[in-house]
């Protein structure tokens, strides 16, 4: 079947208007918002790099600092498995374990499933093994309106590292 046979509608939702290639700039954009007018990345380095950019991203011991003064909320996105292995923040710093799986649902003021402290004001520090995954889910958040999310430099291992308090 030729192109020129394909129902119109079928073509309209079964490719982008664009092919992205390797020598498009990183974070080609057709247009604003949604759908295929979605960022393209070369790799995930490349997202990770533009999701940085929006972060104010904090050590592990200014994440601490923040917790001892009770300015921010620390959320361990870890799965439980890995918590189990490497330990975790210790309780009387009041960190939340949200997986990531759900974190955006548990953080967005407007949903039904929101945690008691999601608020667009929250300031949401995001915890993960080695401060990866956390940057992407800070963004997520900070792209749900939640305009002080950021995440921990080096996450749990740095935290760890710092020798501050954990349980295991």
């Amino acid at each position: 079947m030729s192109a020129a046979t394909i129902h119109w509608e079928t073509r309209l939702f079964s490719a982008p208007p664009t092919t992205p290639t390797p020598t498009a700039p990183a974070t080609t954009r057709t247009s604003a918002g949604r759908g295929w007018g979605a960022p393209v990345y070369r790799g995930i380095d490349d997202q990770l790099e533009d999701a940085r950019s929006r972060l104010d991203r904090v050590s592990a011991r200014g994440a601490y600092q923040e917790l001892l003064h009770g300015r921010a909320v620390l959320v361990d996105i870890r799965p439980a498995a890995q918590r189990a292995v490497e330990g975790e923040v210790a309780a009387h710093l009041g960190p939340l374990v949200v997986e990531r799986n759900v974190l955006e649902w548990r953080f967005d003021p407007r949903h039904e499933a929101r945690l008691d402290v999601a608020r667009f004001d929250t300031r949401v520090l995001v915890l993960c093994q080695e401060g990866f995954t956390s940057s992407l889910a800070a963004d997520a958040l900070l792209r749900l309106g939640i305009r002080r999310a950021t995440d921990v430099v080096g996450g749990f291992r740095a935290w760890r590292e710092a020798g501050l308090p954990i349980t295991t």
